[in-house]
Protein backbone atom coordinates (compact mmCIF):
# COMPACT_ATOMS: atom_id res chain seq x y z
CA UNK A 1 0.00 0.00 0.00
CA UNK A 2 2.75 2.41 0.95
CA UNK A 3 4.65 1.64 -2.25
CA UNK A 4 1.53 2.29 -4.32
CA UNK A 5 1.00 5.65 -2.59
CA UNK A 6 4.57 6.68 -3.34
CA UNK A 7 4.31 5.68 -6.99
CA UNK A 8 1.19 7.78 -7.60
CA UNK A 9 2.76 11.17 -6.74
CA UNK A 10 5.79 10.17 -8.80
CA UNK A 11 3.57 9.38 -11.80
CA UNK A 12 1.72 12.68 -11.36
CA UNK A 13 5.03 14.56 -11.14
CA UNK A 14 6.30 12.88 -14.30
CA UNK A 15 3.06 13.70 -16.14
CA UNK A 16 3.18 17.33 -14.98
CA UNK A 17 6.84 17.61 -15.96
CA UNK A 18 6.12 16.17 -19.41
CA UNK A 19 3.23 18.58 -19.94
CA UNK A 20 5.36 21.52 -18.79
CA UNK A 21 8.06 20.72 -21.35
CA UNK A 22 5.49 20.06 -24.07
CA UNK A 23 3.70 23.35 -23.41
CA UNK A 24 6.95 25.26 -23.97
CA UNK A 25 7.23 23.84 -27.49
CA UNK A 26 5.17 26.24 -29.63
CA UNK A 27 5.21 24.02 -32.72
CA UNK A 28 4.02 20.99 -30.74
CA UNK A 29 1.27 23.01 -29.06
CA UNK A 30 0.11 24.31 -32.45
CA UNK A 31 -0.05 20.71 -33.65
CA UNK A 32 -1.93 19.63 -30.53
CA UNK A 33 -4.46 22.46 -30.88
CA UNK A 34 -5.20 21.57 -34.50
CA UNK A 35 -5.44 17.86 -33.69
CA UNK A 36 -8.01 18.69 -30.99
CA UNK A 37 -9.94 20.96 -33.38
CA UNK A 38 -10.07 18.43 -36.22
CA UNK A 39 -11.02 15.66 -33.78
CA UNK A 40 -13.89 17.71 -32.37
CA UNK A 41 -15.07 18.57 -35.88
CA UNK A 42 -15.03 14.88 -36.79
CA UNK A 43 -16.93 13.89 -33.65
CA UNK A 44 -19.59 16.57 -34.09
CA UNK A 45 -19.66 16.63 -37.90
CA UNK A 46 -23.40 15.90 -38.03
CA UNK A 47 -24.05 18.97 -35.89
CA UNK A 48 -21.72 21.18 -37.95
CA UNK A 49 -23.25 20.15 -41.29
CA UNK A 50 -26.04 17.77 -42.25
CA UNK A 51 -24.67 14.77 -44.14
CA UNK A 52 -27.67 14.16 -46.37
CA UNK A 53 -28.40 17.67 -47.62
CA UNK A 54 -24.92 19.26 -47.74
CA UNK A 55 -22.48 16.39 -48.20
CA UNK A 56 -24.27 13.90 -50.49
CA UNK A 57 -27.18 15.74 -52.12
CA UNK A 58 -26.27 17.57 -55.33
CA UNK A 59 -27.27 21.17 -56.13
CA UNK A 60 -26.54 21.77 -59.84
CA UNK A 61 -27.51 25.46 -59.69
CA UNK A 62 -24.82 26.10 -57.04
CA UNK A 63 -21.94 24.25 -58.71
CA UNK A 64 -18.37 25.63 -58.48
CA UNK A 65 -19.20 28.65 -56.38
CA UNK A 66 -16.26 30.51 -54.86
CA UNK A 67 -15.83 30.74 -51.04
CA UNK A 68 -18.49 32.93 -49.42
CA UNK A 69 -20.34 33.37 -46.14
CA UNK A 70 -22.89 30.76 -47.21
CA UNK A 71 -20.19 28.33 -48.40
CA UNK A 72 -16.90 29.08 -46.55
CA UNK A 73 -14.89 26.73 -48.80
CA UNK A 74 -17.08 27.16 -51.88
CA UNK A 75 -18.87 24.30 -53.68
CA UNK A 76 -17.72 21.45 -55.92
CA UNK A 77 -18.83 20.56 -59.45
CA UNK A 78 -21.99 18.95 -58.03
CA UNK A 79 -22.92 22.00 -55.97
CA UNK A 80 -22.09 20.28 -52.68
CA UNK A 81 -20.70 22.38 -49.84
CA UNK A 82 -16.93 21.83 -49.64
CA UNK A 83 -16.68 22.86 -45.98
CA UNK A 84 -19.27 20.21 -45.03
CA UNK A 85 -17.46 17.58 -47.10
CA UNK A 86 -14.06 18.41 -45.61
CA UNK A 87 -15.49 18.25 -42.07
CA UNK A 88 -17.18 14.89 -42.66
CA UNK A 89 -14.08 13.67 -44.49
CA UNK A 90 -12.12 14.16 -41.28
CA UNK A 91 -13.99 11.16 -39.87
CA UNK A 92 -12.56 8.89 -42.53
CA UNK A 93 -9.02 10.27 -42.33
CA UNK A 94 -8.84 10.16 -38.52
CA UNK A 95 -10.34 6.67 -38.51
CA UNK A 96 -7.67 5.50 -40.96
CA UNK A 97 -4.92 7.27 -39.05
CA UNK A 98 -5.84 6.31 -35.50
CA UNK A 99 -7.61 2.94 -35.84
CA UNK A 100 -5.19 1.50 -38.41
CA UNK A 101 -2.17 2.72 -36.44
CA UNK A 102 -3.56 1.23 -33.22
CA UNK A 103 -4.18 -2.11 -34.95
CA UNK A 104 -0.73 -2.12 -36.58
CA UNK A 105 0.88 -1.14 -33.27
CA UNK A 106 -0.94 -3.89 -31.35
CA UNK A 107 0.04 -6.64 -33.80
CA UNK A 108 3.51 -5.35 -34.62
CA UNK A 109 4.18 -4.42 -30.99
CA UNK A 110 3.32 -7.94 -29.79
CA UNK A 111 5.58 -9.47 -32.43
CA UNK A 112 8.42 -7.03 -31.75
CA UNK A 113 8.20 -7.48 -27.98
CA UNK A 114 8.18 -11.27 -28.36
CA UNK A 115 11.22 -11.12 -30.68
CA UNK A 116 13.21 -8.97 -28.26
CA UNK A 117 12.12 -10.80 -25.11
CA UNK A 118 12.55 -14.41 -26.23
CA UNK A 119 15.36 -13.97 -28.76
CA UNK A 120 16.84 -16.99 -30.52
CA UNK A 121 14.74 -18.76 -33.13
CA UNK A 122 11.62 -16.73 -32.27
CA UNK A 123 13.43 -13.47 -32.97
CA UNK A 124 15.05 -14.83 -36.13
CA UNK A 125 11.73 -15.95 -37.66
CA UNK A 126 9.78 -12.81 -36.72
CA UNK A 127 12.46 -10.40 -37.91
CA UNK A 128 13.05 -12.35 -41.13
CA UNK A 129 9.36 -11.98 -42.02
CA UNK A 130 9.28 -8.32 -40.94
CA UNK A 131 12.45 -7.46 -42.89
CA UNK A 132 11.17 -9.28 -45.98
CA UNK A 133 7.89 -7.33 -45.93
CA UNK A 134 9.76 -4.07 -45.16
CA UNK A 135 11.63 -4.43 -48.46
CA UNK A 136 8.35 -3.48 -50.17
CA UNK A 137 7.39 0.22 -49.77
CA UNK A 138 4.36 0.58 -47.50
CA UNK A 139 2.16 2.33 -50.08
CA UNK A 140 3.05 -0.23 -52.76
CA UNK A 141 2.30 -3.07 -50.34
CA UNK A 142 -1.09 -1.54 -49.45
CA UNK A 143 -1.82 -0.97 -53.14
CA UNK A 144 -1.05 -4.62 -53.92
CA UNK A 145 -3.41 -5.78 -51.18
CA UNK A 146 -6.12 -3.42 -52.43
CA UNK A 147 -5.72 -4.87 -55.93
CA UNK A 148 -6.44 -8.32 -54.45
CA UNK A 149 -9.13 -7.33 -51.94
CA UNK A 150 -10.83 -4.66 -54.03
CA UNK A 151 -11.78 -1.06 -53.12
CA UNK A 152 -13.86 -0.22 -50.06
CA UNK A 153 -13.60 1.06 -46.50
CA UNK A 154 -13.00 -2.31 -44.80
CA UNK A 155 -10.41 -3.50 -47.32
CA UNK A 156 -8.63 -0.15 -47.23
CA UNK A 157 -8.27 -0.33 -43.46
CA UNK A 158 -6.94 -3.91 -43.68
CA UNK A 159 -4.38 -2.90 -46.32
CA UNK A 160 -3.16 0.16 -44.42
CA UNK A 161 -2.95 -1.78 -41.15
CA UNK A 162 -0.96 -4.58 -42.74
CA UNK A 163 1.44 -2.08 -44.28
CA UNK A 164 2.24 -0.65 -40.85
CA UNK A 165 2.85 -3.92 -38.97
CA UNK A 166 6.53 -4.39 -40.00
CA UNK A 167 7.32 -0.80 -38.99
CA UNK A 168 6.02 -1.28 -35.45
CA UNK A 169 7.60 -4.73 -35.19
CA UNK A 170 11.04 -3.24 -35.73
CA UNK A 171 10.38 -0.15 -33.59
CA UNK A 172 9.01 -2.04 -30.57
CA UNK A 173 11.76 -4.66 -30.84
CA UNK A 174 14.47 -1.97 -30.65
CA UNK A 175 12.72 -0.32 -27.69
CA UNK A 176 12.23 -3.57 -25.78
CA UNK A 177 15.82 -4.70 -26.44
CA UNK A 178 17.01 -1.76 -24.38
CA UNK A 179 14.71 -2.77 -21.49
CA UNK A 180 15.04 -6.54 -21.25
CA UNK A 181 18.72 -6.22 -20.29
CA UNK A 182 17.87 -4.15 -17.20
CA UNK A 183 18.39 -5.64 -13.75
CA UNK A 184 14.74 -5.51 -12.72
CA UNK A 185 13.80 -7.73 -15.68
CA UNK A 186 16.42 -10.26 -14.61
CA UNK A 187 15.09 -10.03 -11.05
CA UNK A 188 11.55 -10.71 -12.26
CA UNK A 189 12.72 -13.75 -14.19
CA UNK A 190 14.71 -15.00 -11.18
CA UNK A 191 11.60 -14.57 -9.00
CA UNK A 192 9.68 -16.93 -11.27
CA UNK A 193 7.39 -14.30 -12.85
CA UNK A 194 5.87 -15.66 -16.08
CA UNK A 195 7.09 -14.28 -19.40
CA UNK A 196 3.68 -12.87 -20.32
CA UNK A 197 3.33 -11.13 -16.96
CA UNK A 198 6.86 -9.73 -17.22
CA UNK A 199 6.16 -8.31 -20.68
CA UNK A 200 2.87 -6.61 -19.72
CA UNK A 201 3.79 -5.47 -16.20
CA UNK A 202 7.47 -4.58 -16.54
CA UNK A 203 8.54 -4.25 -20.17
CA UNK A 204 5.70 -2.44 -21.97
CA UNK A 205 4.95 0.12 -19.18
CA UNK A 206 8.59 1.25 -19.31
CA UNK A 207 8.42 1.58 -23.08
CA UNK A 208 5.09 3.44 -23.17
CA UNK A 209 6.65 6.87 -23.68
CA UNK A 210 8.50 5.90 -26.86
CA UNK A 211 5.50 3.89 -28.04
CA UNK A 212 3.23 6.97 -27.74
CA UNK A 213 5.73 9.08 -29.68
CA UNK A 214 5.98 6.55 -32.51
CA UNK A 215 2.20 6.07 -32.54
CA UNK A 216 1.61 9.82 -32.95
CA UNK A 217 4.10 10.17 -35.76
CA UNK A 218 2.81 7.09 -37.61
CA UNK A 219 -0.78 8.39 -37.59
CA UNK A 220 0.30 11.00 -40.15
CA UNK A 221 1.74 8.29 -42.37
CA UNK A 222 -1.46 6.23 -42.25
CA UNK A 223 -3.54 9.32 -43.15
CA UNK A 224 -1.29 10.07 -46.13
CA UNK A 225 -1.39 6.43 -47.26
CA UNK A 226 -5.21 6.32 -47.12
CA UNK A 227 -5.47 9.60 -49.05
CA UNK A 228 -3.01 8.36 -51.68
CA UNK A 229 -4.94 5.11 -52.23
CA UNK A 230 -8.25 6.97 -52.43
CA UNK A 231 -6.66 9.48 -54.82
CA UNK A 232 -5.87 6.74 -57.33
CA UNK A 233 -9.34 5.23 -56.95
CA UNK A 234 -8.45 2.24 -54.75
CA UNK A 235 -9.92 3.53 -51.50
CA UNK A 236 -13.20 5.14 -50.49
CA UNK A 237 -15.53 5.46 -53.44
CA UNK A 238 -17.63 8.56 -54.33
CA UNK A 239 -19.79 10.20 -53.16
CA UNK A 240 -18.23 9.55 -49.71
CA UNK A 241 -16.29 12.70 -48.69
CA UNK A 242 -12.80 11.23 -48.27
CA UNK A 243 -10.08 13.84 -48.78
CA UNK A 244 -8.04 11.84 -51.29
CA UNK A 245 -11.11 10.96 -53.35
CA UNK A 246 -12.17 14.62 -53.28
CA UNK A 247 -8.81 15.59 -54.79
CA UNK A 248 -9.30 13.07 -57.58
CA UNK A 249 -12.68 14.53 -58.50
CA UNK A 250 -11.41 18.12 -58.25
CA UNK A 251 -8.14 17.81 -60.16
CA UNK A 252 -9.72 18.65 -63.53
CA UNK A 253 -10.79 22.03 -62.13
CA UNK A 254 -7.34 22.99 -60.84
CA UNK A 255 -6.84 25.84 -63.34
CA UNK A 256 -10.36 27.22 -63.49
CA UNK A 257 -11.59 26.66 -59.90
CA UNK A 258 -8.56 25.96 -57.70
CA UNK A 259 -10.53 26.19 -54.45
CA UNK A 260 -11.99 22.71 -54.99
CA UNK A 261 -8.42 21.33 -54.84
CA UNK A 262 -6.88 23.68 -52.27
CA UNK A 263 -9.13 22.97 -49.28
CA UNK A 264 -9.08 19.13 -49.32
CA UNK A 265 -5.34 19.26 -50.03
CA UNK A 266 -4.75 21.67 -47.15
CA UNK A 267 -6.78 19.42 -44.84
CA UNK A 268 -4.51 16.45 -45.64
CA UNK A 269 -1.26 18.41 -45.32
CA UNK A 270 -2.14 20.34 -42.15
CA UNK A 271 -3.55 17.28 -40.36
CA UNK A 272 -0.48 15.16 -41.18
CA UNK A 273 1.84 18.04 -40.24
CA UNK A 274 0.03 18.56 -36.93
CA UNK A 275 0.48 14.93 -35.90
CA UNK A 276 4.15 15.09 -36.87
CA UNK A 277 4.70 18.30 -34.86
CA UNK A 278 2.93 16.76 -31.87
CA UNK A 279 5.05 13.62 -32.21
CA UNK A 280 8.25 15.67 -32.31
CA UNK A 281 7.17 17.61 -29.22
CA UNK A 282 6.31 14.44 -27.32
CA UNK A 283 9.66 12.94 -28.31
CA UNK A 284 11.45 15.85 -26.64
CA UNK A 285 9.09 16.03 -23.65
CA UNK A 286 9.43 12.31 -22.88
CA UNK A 287 13.20 12.17 -23.45
CA UNK A 288 14.72 11.08 -20.13
CA UNK A 289 18.02 12.79 -21.01
CA UNK A 290 16.29 16.19 -20.73
CA UNK A 291 15.09 15.59 -17.17
CA UNK A 292 16.98 17.04 -14.24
Amino acid sequence: MELARKSRPKARTLLAETWQRLSKNKAAMAGLIFVIIITLLALFADIVADYGTKVIQTHPLERLQRPSLQHPFGTDDMGRDLFARVVHGARYSLAFGIVCTLAAMAIGGALGAAAAFFGGAVEAVIMFIADTISCIPGTLLSLSLMAVLGPGLKNLMIAITFGGIPIFTRIIRSIVLGIVRQEYIEAARAAGVSNLRTIFLHVLPNAIGLIIVNFTMNVAGRIMAASALSYIGMGIQPPAPEWGAMLTDALKFLRTDPHVVIFPGMAIVITALSFNLLGDGLSEALDPRLRD
